[in-house]
């Protein structure tokens, strides 16, 4: 009984905030290829995150996840009009934001807005830089899991 269990502990439940379909379908791809243990969750607007993210209607029975993967630039509500609300709900907060940027200039543009995300990452433009790309979210979810938190022991 308790070789079912090992494993489901490593599982990253990850929700994907992005327009793109072609990108969405290429990350689900490689994390697949890369036999990451994860679930993903895909949305594709601002307004739909936020219900998945709140567990309201179509969402109410959805796990919230362990990490969001947050484009900026999503029709309807922002990505930062979402991380906004992200980083100002008090459960919410926990979650670790990761935001997907096209450039340097995109990760400038969030922290202009006086908000910060837990990390930023440059979306791949070639589809044989997801790989790399979901190492980078692989490596980020694991040093936050093995880092104990010692900014509650700290004064």
């Amino acid at each position: 009984m308790a070789t079912d269990d090992e494993g489901a502990n490593d599982r990253i439940d990850i929700l994907l905030v992005e327009p793109n379909p072609g990108d969405s379908r290429l990350f689900e791809e490689q994390c697949k290829d890369a036999k990451l243990l994860n679930t993903i969750r895909t949305v594709t607007d601002g307004e739909e995150a936020l219900d998945f993210l709140h567990q309201r209607g179509e969402y109410a029975d959805e796990p919230l996840p362990d990490i969001v993967l947050l484009e900026p630039q999503l029709p309807g509500k922002s990505g930062i009009e979402v991380l906004s609300e992200v980083k100002h709900d008090s459960v919410l907060r926990e979650i670790p934001v990761i935001i997907l940027t096209s450039s340097d200039a995109g990760e400038q543009v969030v922290q202009s807005h006086g908000i910060e995300a837990d990390t930023y990452l440059q979306k791949p433009v070639e589809p044989e830089e997801f790989v790399e790309f979901v190492g980078s979210i692989e490596e980020f979810w694991f040093a936050i899991v093995e880092k104990p938190s010692q900014s509650a022991t700290r004064d």
